[in-house]
Order: structure tokens, then sequence, then C-alpha cells
């Protein structure tokens, strides 16, 4: 190994082991409380200017079509499991970011859920001001937590964006409490459906950066997307590496992207806040928290 892997591996390590602090612009952060302002800006404004949540262009260009009743039904066990059998079992989970701010976790401890998705990072250069909270928070309670980033492909490579990801709270340690990062790929909210990419150099800038993440934690990334956007977006298969988190708001998960038969993840609806369900019983999630790849 390189010297410059294992300088990485460290770093890593230390991001992924210690009480996360978020570094926001050299501002402190002290017991986890947000900073009232960043950038002259109150934390409000900033996250509305900065922060795209996970499935907010799903939602804007598919839509959310999900009720009560689809609700009830995508929290139910359907299609296949990972070892190719008839799902059995599902796990309550959340996601959140900046807009959602000071989390009561215990409240959705209470609710059933058991475990969290928190956003990190988008592109290079926001962070979450909130992830203390929200990442320290839901682990505190009793669920299992991770981050994710969300992906700007046109804006720097993917390696920068995994080693950016990963040196803001996106890192990885195989304690049986913290899940796999996520890569967050999705429409663009600032023009061209695919950020200006052919299907190949797409393809390639996932690759970079999953491959960056793997040599910086000895994991994958999940990958979260919708079929639709990565039938449009993407041509390279990803089924054999990384873990699928499939949005998709409506009572069943429908056809999933190219080459996985199965989803770990699925994201059914974004009332009354972002909910998910992992693909098993609760002893596979904790497995995925544990097992390096």
């Amino acid at each position: 190994m390189s010297v410059s892997r294992r300088r990485w591996r460290r770093f890593a390590a230390v991001f992924a082991t210690a009480s996360v602090a978020v570094l926001l612009g050299g501002m402190t952060n002290p017991a986890g409380a947000a900073p009232k302002s960043i950038d002259g800006m109150s934390i409000d404004r900033y996250v509305a200017t900065h922060d795209h949540p996970m499935g907010s262009q799903i939602r804007r260009v598919e839509g959310d079509g999900s009720t009560p009743d689809s609700r009830a039904r995508a929290r139910m066990p359907q299609g296949l499991n990972a070892d190719g059998l008839a799902a059995t079992a599902t796990v309550a989970g959340i996601d959140v970011s900046g807009y959602q701010g000071n989390v009561d976790w215990s409240g959705y401890w209470a609710d059933g859920i058991r475990f969290a998705y928190v956003k990190a990072t988008e592109s290079t250069t926001y962070t979450n001001p909130y992830f203390t909270q929200q990442y320290n928070g839901s682990y505190n309670v009793g669920m299992i937590r991770g981050a994710y980033h969300f992906a700007t492909p046109d804006t720097s490579s993917g390696a920068t964006q995994a080693e950016y990801f990963v040196s803001h709270g996106g890192g990885w340690s195989a304690d049986g409490k913290t899940l796999p990062g996520a890569l967050d790929m999705e429409y663009n909210p600032y023009g061209a459906t695919c950020y200006g990419l052919s299907q190949s150099a797409m393809t390639a800038w996932i690759k970079d950066f999953s491959d960056t993440y793997h040599s910086l934690t000895n994991k994958y990334p999940t990958i979260y997307t919708s079929t639709n956007w990565w039938s449009q977006c993407v041509s390279g298969d990803f089924s054999s590496t990384n873990p699928l988190w499939v949005a998709r708001y409506a009572s069943t998960v429908g056809t999933l992207p190219y080459n996985w038969s199965y989803y770990t993840f699925w994201q059914y609806s974004s009332s009354p806040i972002d909910q998910d369900t992992f693909n098993g019983a609760y002893d596979r999630l904790v497995a995925l928290a544990t097992n390096h790849d």
C-alpha cells in the first residue's frame, strides 16, 4: 500500500470513529449546536440556499404519489432479499438534512425508527450545519446511522468529492452502528438532467467516487437513485459492489435500475418526512454496518 493510501486510510478512520465535529469554515460547534450564521447568512437561509435533500430533485421531476395506503404497503416485505429469496422482514428508517434542524431522535425511536441517514455534504462547498446533532443524536438513542453525499458530477471529480465527504463526516467503521456512506445520484438541481455528462462519463464519475470511498473506508458506498434517472444518465453496472437505495414513491418498489436484482434500501415517501425501509431483518442491517467488503 502506498504512503498516500495509508495516509488517507488513517485519515478516514479518525473521522469514522471520533465523535463528529463538522467543519464549517473554521467555526466551532460546541456541544453539537449549529452556529448562528455562516457566510453572513442565517442558518435557515444558508440551508435553503445550498442544501438539496435526498430525493428533492426526484420529487421535483417524478412527483411523490405516496398515500397513507401506499406507505403502509411499502413498510411490508416485498421482492427479493440479498440471498435471492422472498423478503420476509423490513426495518423502518428515515433520512434527514439541514432542513430538519435539530431532530427529536427520541421521538422517532419511540415511533419505531431504527436507522437514519444524515446528509453530510454536497459537492465540495457545503456541509450540513446540523450534522453533529443529527448524526450523533441518532446514534445516541440507539439507531444505526449513516451519512450521505449529494453529488454534483459537473463541479469536480468523483475522487475529490469522495475525499471531501469522508473528511466531513462520511467515514465508516465496523462498529455495527455505522452504515456505509451513501452517494446521492439524482436530477441536477441547476441545469441539465445528467449534469452535461454522457452515460459513459457519468459511469466513470460514479466509479471514481465509489473506488475512492472504498480505498478510504474499506466499504463501497450505497448508491441512492431512481430508476428513471439512472436509465437516462448511467450505462455501467454497479450491482456486484454497491448496495442499492432506490427512490420510488408508490406502494411497490417497481423496476430496479440496471442489473440490480434486489434493493437494500427503499425511499418510499417524503411525507411527513423522508421515509425508508431496509430490505431485511434487523440482524442483516447490523451485518451491513459491521462487515468489511
